[in-house]
């Protein structure tokens, strides 16, 4: 901490700051902060009682179709325009707007119902009336109240945490409410605050909170606490308590409130639902407004019709005389067309549209074939309206880590000091998923002799641990420091100093917590420092044999001898274990903070002593008493309890196990220091000093100790690979100047083997981890710790300042080790993959794995083919990057110009054949490639490549690569991933796709489908996407189809009454053809229908690229589907004319028959369309048809004044009684669809697509069905052949890498 002097008032950026006082302070300030900020209540409703009506008719009316239908009803009541009755020209707008408002109205009612419940919860606030907690609704809860928590009770604002029942001043809290994640995250009290391990005064507390106004980002809080003597103590996201999470492991918190209610970050994250327009949205657009030029078309024709019409008539008897001008009355007439032919633009298909993806979405989510039984989760459709966009992706864009592969990781290979442990054992026992600890101690009888010391820790490993075997070398080596009997030692200090840094730094470099099974986790206690294991004597020869003084690679040694160190580390007594103690290397200041601040470079500044402390009585849960117990429960004890690690990243916990597979056991943590067992010893005390975090930028975590042996602050880091190998290259130059040049050599020497290992591992599949270490001086340790807590305090740029403090920390380090850690394959991933290839997608990895590794897992999921042609671009510079993205492609155009064979044939005589090309691309090569001036010839060279693989690249690169390939191609792209680092290519892609994985719920809160596994996103795409475009395009054409067939028959008309806009049928039927008496069946047919079954869609990819083309809603397909209509509605108005031409039949009379034609012909014309035939769609089919006729005659019989002027009495009742209405219905149906047919018979028959292929197929014989689509593949495979041209690999090419990527017996030509 540290003070500062100037008021909040000088500083300018004070106005974007925000002052917490505690409630109970009476001041004039404080009541007008009170006034200033939010209350608790929350209100996500949109509607009140007042407000409803207007406001939901203000929000519909933004829809165009709406005002549209709206003007037309109000352009009925003008009386020289109008049609018919003006109360009937505003049933369709107002049905519709009616059933879109009880809509609106249930979800707003639902919304007020969960308001109401969490507005009424109740907490425990402090009352400075009554001096003591009482019971307080959420909503009456205030900025600047402190409130105090139980456990599992839930937060109810953002609360900065002043006091914790943990006397560490630590809890944990719950985030599932929040983000979806259920592990669990450490919070910690303010630091310095006086009142830990008592019971907490609010009275006492009169400091006061400045901190950032409020803001969505969850991950970031910072701020400082004021107290009266003018000292700040800086806060940070480990200091805040998240509204709506829950308080877990902790019996009571209490804080202070910060936000309240909107102004929480919940609810400043709570944007609503997910909204994206489809593709097939935004082409129905355009021909939504090509009707409305058909539209105006047809009225303009019917004015100017109607005008010259007119103009020839000579006082005609038939009308009464009126002055107006024939122009004017054309005029006059195309608005009265408007009203009479406004069905053309169809009303109620953005409805249809709406209810249709309901019913999509609904069979999606409940298809067993997506749904994981071992999660107990299907998929999930968090945006309800871009169901058709899954079958019209072009590209996919997926991580590799828990996307492609488990991400459960097991710890497989690791290197120490240049010297590599290959774990054959535990390679063998890898594959077997079920192996059990019985059977890994048996199989470790080849090295028992080795490690007697650490079966007793055999006995309570679970089965995540069993499947770690130690290496024999590397066992044999750790067994002199852990038994005493071993001879004396043969190997190196040094590298035995090596050995023990790099184990207790994968022990201590996480944020794992510790629990067991046992304590429930919101009861776990931390566990007791037990008493060590060896005697003093034992540890006296240990401490000679390894000659501590060489224990750290360190110009600063400790110049303690061996047993006087000894009898300061160890005691034989149950109730204490020390750390060292060495007053002349171990001085700091007093007060030095203990805190832990956010996302980049949260840290854990040092304990208020200045010395290492004895883990004292109680601090891990646990009273010294305990040791007067009897003999049997020290028994009890000694069987420890098996451990639960529950880390933030499955990696964390892979290596956690490693280090306790060879004895160094984490055992618990707290904000000051950490309990771990070393092989041969008991568990020590390793004081924490500051945790920096993994990020980003960084890309590497470190935590700073103070080394539990020699008592030196130590930074252990762990990291990328090609991070860390940076960041030791200083070191090594540092020592050159320092040590004799034969250290030099060997540290070099490290890092070749080091490097060569790490290619070995990339190679073999593993994501690899470099491990190293650095030594401080206090001199050097007391200016950053300055440095750093500044920082901390820091508001304003504060990221920045801690960024560049862990930067100065983390240099000059000195290389331990690395480790290869396996990731496997998730299931029928290469299947799914090689299926989504051959539906025509371009699949993309974007992974920040190195580039040996993600070529190892792109052969293994079928990727990258032993056919293909393997470019690699690896530069240094934007110029370099340029030249090879040229050279690349010149390369590909001159193999393109020789030909291609398929990927199907493979190797052929003596000549290997090229199938495709896959690009291989770093993340530095790809910064430059993104560069605005470099764009064009990265895309090119990409689209002649059939996969890309993007390796090093960060999460920024990746959202830049989604949008480049998406607004520059104009195709439709899918990106999937499952962790926060996918998240922003996500939100970019046309779809979104995350996966409920191990890095919790980041990608699938911000996804618009969310599945479980890769594998579902096969059937996802090929089976549902295409199902859905498919239905929903036809849906449409249908909808155009039938509205235009309608309108017609008033147009074809107006020909024959003079364009008066008169209409043959009752404006009763006219307003409700369209809106009831058809436009349920479209509804099934969007649902139900299926043009091809799932067995043949999973079996043939290649139908899916009917969606990618776009077939079914093509702008001549829409075109077609007019004109038909146009044809059909000629033969449905013509025939019922010619049929009562010269009769003395009513007008009404002559509309009947051409009704009831037009009701059958759209109706059949559907049976023609639909490809699934069910009871369900002839019950509904019936039902319209039997409405239509029902309500006809109900009319017919009973209205006599319902139509003015006309009469409806008795017309329909008379037609149906003869036989030629019958006739004139049934040839007007045939001659109207029989020209579909026909020509749809010929064209499936003469040359017929691949989707008419499959519907025969689904219609062939089961026992037929597989051996058709065998001979289909065969033949088709056949017809390739000899088109396919031979291409020898002769081109001459600087290769940079030395060898071949081999997936398979078949070599990988490659291009570097």
């Amino acid at each position: 901490t540290f003070s500062e002097e100037p008021g909040l008032g000088r500083d300018p950026k004070a106005k974007k700051r925000r002052v917490v006082i505690p409630s109970w302070t009476y001041d004039e300030e404080a009541e007008r902060l009170q006034k200033k900020y939010s209350g608790n209540k929350i209100r996500t409703t949109k509607y009140t009682l007042l407000s409803f009506i207007p406001k939901n008719l203000f929000e519909q009316l933004h829809r165009l179709a709406n005002i549209y239908f709206l003007f037309l009803a109000a352009l009925n009541f003008v009386p020289i325009v109008n049609a018919f009755q003006p109360e009937i020209a505003v049933i369709p707008i107002v049905l519709v707007m009616s059933v879109t408002a009880v809509k609106d109205l249930w979800e707003d009612q639902r919304k007020r119902k969960s308001d109401r419940q969490i507005n009424n919860l109740l907490c425990d606030t402090y009352d400075r009336r009554q001096r003591g907690y009482v019971e307080r609704r959420w909503a009456d809860v205030c900025v600047g109240d402190v409130v105090r928590l139980c456990c599992n009770e839930i937060i109810p604002a953002d609360m900065v945490l002043l006091h914790s029942s943990d006397p560490n001043g630590i809890c944990y809290i719950e985030t599932a409410n929040l983000d979806g994640e259920t592990n669990l995250k450490q919070r910690q009290v303010v630091q310095d605050l006086p009142q830990q391990g008592s019971e907490f005064t609010p009275e006492n507390f009169s400091s006061r909170i400045e901190c950032e106004n409020p803001n969505n980002d969850l991950r970031r809080f910072r701020g400082y606490m004021e107290h009266p003597n003018k000292v700040r103590v800086g806060l940070h996201s480990e200091n805040l308590l998240l509204r709506s999470c829950t308080v877990r492991n902790t019996e009571t918190v209490t804080g202070i409130v910060v936000y309240a209610g909107h102004e929480t970050k919940a609810m400043q994250n709570n944007s609503g639902p997910r909204y994206k327009r489809s593709k097939l949205e935004r082409r129905l657009n355009v021909d939504v407004l090509w009707s409305v030029v058909l539209l105006l078309l047809m009225c303009l024709t019917a004015a100017v019709g109607h005008g010259v019409w007119l103009s020839r008539l000579k006082d005609p008897v038939f009308m009464i005389p009126d002055d107006t001008d024939p122009a004017l009355a054309g005029f006059y007439m195309f608005w009265t067309m408007i009203i009479v032919l406004q069905v053309l633009i169809p009303v109620s298909l953005y409805v249809s549209i709406e209810i249709v993806k309901l019913g999509q979405i609904y069979f999606i989510q409940n298809d067993l074939d997506l749904y994981n039984a071992r999660l107990d989760s299907g998929v999930q459709c968090r945006a309800l309206n871009i169901t058709e966009d899954l079958g019209q992706i072009q590209y996919l864009f997926s991580d590799k880590t828990g996307t492609l592969t488990e991400n459960r990781m097991l710890f497989r290979r690791c290197t120490v000091a240049g010297t590599e442990y290959p774990h054959h054992e535990n390679g063998q026992f890898y594959p077997t998923p079920m192996m059990t600890c019985s059977s890994l101690i048996t199989n470790m009888s080849v090295c028992l002799f080795f490690c007697l010391s650490l079966l007793s820790h055999l006995n309570h490993f679970s089965s995540m641990e069993c499947a770690v075997v130690p290496d024999v070398q590397l066992q044999r080596k750790l067994s002199a420091l852990s038994t005493p009997l071993c001879p004396p030692l043969k190997h190196d200090t040094a590298e035995l100093s090596h050995i023990l840094d790099f184990f207790l730094a994968l022990a201590v470099c996480n944020t794992v917590v510790v629990s067991s099974p046992s304590q429930p986790r919101h009861m776990v206690q931390m566990p007791v420092a037990r008493t060590p294991l060896r005697s003093l004597e034992e540890m006296k020869a240990l401490l000679q044999k390894l000659s501590l003084p060489r224990f750290s690679l360190s110009p600063s040694q400790n110049t303690d001898s061996p047993p006087g160190l000894t009898r300061r580390l160890f005691s034989r007594g149950r109730s204490a274990t020390f750390a060292p103690y060495t007053p002349n290397t171990l001085s700091a200041p007093p007060h030095t903070p203990t805190s832990t601040t956010p996302s980049p470079i949260p840290t854990h500044t040092p304990s208020p002593s200045s010395t290492p402390m004895p883990i004292h009585r109680g601090a891990w849960g646990k009273d010294e008493e305990l040791a007067d117990e009897d003999s049997v429960e020290e028994e009890d004890d000694d069987e420890e309890e098996e451990l639960l690690y529950e880390a933030e990243s499955p990696d964390e916990a892979a290596l956690v196990q490693a280090a306790r597979a060879y004895g160094f056991t984490l055992l618990g943590r707290s904000p000051e220091q950490l309990l771990v067992v070393l092989p041969g010893t008991g568990p020590l005390s390793v004081p924490l000093l500051h945790l920096l975090p993994f990020d980003s930028t960084r890309k590497r975590m470190s935590v700073v100790v103070r080394h539990p042996l020699t008592g030196q602050v130590v930074v252990y880091t762990k990291g990328a690979d090609n991070v860390i190998m940076e960041l030791t290259t200083l070191g090594v130059l540092l020592l050159l100047t320092n040590s004799p040049l034969y250290q030099y050599i060997s540290l070099q020497e490290i890092m070749e083997r080091t490097q060569q290992h790490l290619d070995d591992y990339a190679r073999e599949g593993l994501r690899t981890l470099c491990v190293a270490k650095r030594v401080l001086d206090e001199a050097e340790y007391e200016p950053w710790l300055k440095r750093h807590a500044f920082a901390e305090t820091s508001i304003e740029n504060r990221e920045e300042l801690l960024l560049d403090s862990a930067q100065r920390l983390e240099n000059n380090l000195t290389l331990l080790g690395a480790t290869g850690i396996v990731d496997r394959l998730q299931e029928e991933v290469p299947e799914t993959i090689e299926a989504l290839q051959r539906a025509g997608i371009k699949v993309w990895v974007l992974t920040g794995d190195k580039q040996e590794t993600a070529i190892n897992i792109a052969c293994a999921c079928k990727l990258l083919r032993p056919t293909d042609r393997l470019l690699t671009a690896n530069c240094d510079s934007k110029e370099a990057c340029e030249a090879r993205l040229c050279e690349l492609q010149r390369d590909i155009s001159t193999i393109t110009e020789r030909g291609l064979s398929d990927s199907s044939m493979g190797v052929s005589e003596g000549d290997a054949v090229i199938s495709g090309f896959t690009l291989v691309i770093d993340g530095r090569t790809l910064d430059f490639a993104l560069h605005e001036d470099l764009q064009k010839n990265f895309l090119d060279l990409t689209s002649g490549c059939r996969s890309v693989i993007c390796c090093r690249s960060t999460p920024l690169q990746k959202s830049q690569v989604v949008r480049l390939i998406g607004d520059s191609l104009g195709v439709m792209t899918l990106a999937i991933g499952d962790g926060a680092n996918d998240v922003s290519m996500i939100q970019v892609a046309d779809v979104g796709v995350g996966i409920s994985g191990q890095e919790g719920m980041q990608a699938v809160m911000s996804s618009d489908f969310a599945i479980s596994r890769f594998k579902h996103l096969r059937k996802l795409l090929l089976v549902h996407g295409h199902w859905c475009y498919t239905r929903l395009a036809n849906m449409i054409l249908y909808f155009f189809y039938k509205n235009v067939m309608y309108v017609n028959l008033l147009f074809w008309f107006q020909f024959f009454c003079g364009f008066s806009g008169s209409t043959m049928t009752n404006s009763w039927v006219l307003i409700f053809f369209n809106l009831l008496f058809t436009s349920v069946p479209p509804l099934l047919y969007g649902v139900m229908d299926k043009d091809v079954s799932a067995s043949t869609l999973l079996s043939l990819p290649q139908l899916y690229k009917a969606g990618q083309n776009c077939e079914a809603y093509l702008p001549s397909t829409f075109w077609l589907t007019i004109l038909d209509a146009f044809y059909q509605s000629l033969i449905c108005f013509f025939i019922p004319y010619c049929a009562y031409a010269g009769s003395d039949v009513g007008l009404l009379s002559f509309g009947s028959p051409i009704n009831g034609s037009a009701l059958l012909i759209i109706l059949l014309h559907q049976v023609i369309e639909s490809r699934t035939l069910t009871w369900l769609h002839a019950v509904v089919l019936l039902a319209s048809a039997g409405f239509y006729y029902a309500f006809v005659l109900v009319f017919s019989v009973t209205c006599v004044t319902c139509n003015s002027p006309t009469n409806l009495y008795g017309v329909e009742t008379k037609l149906m009684s003869e036989p030629l209405y019958y006739c004139v219905c049934v040839l007007t149906t045939v001659l109207a669809l029989l020209p579909r047919v026909l020509c749809r018979a010929l064209l499936n028959s003469i040359c017929p697509s691949d989707l008419v292929k499959a519907q025969k197929l689904d219609r062939s014989l089961l026992e037929q069905y597989w051996a058709t689509i065998h001979q289909w593949k065969e033949n088709k495979l056949d017809r390739q052949k000899l088109k396919s041209k031979h291409v020898p690999q002769t081109l001459s090419v600087n290769a940079d890498v030395p060898h071949s990527v081999d997936c398979s017996q078949e070599p990988i030509s490659v291009l570097s």
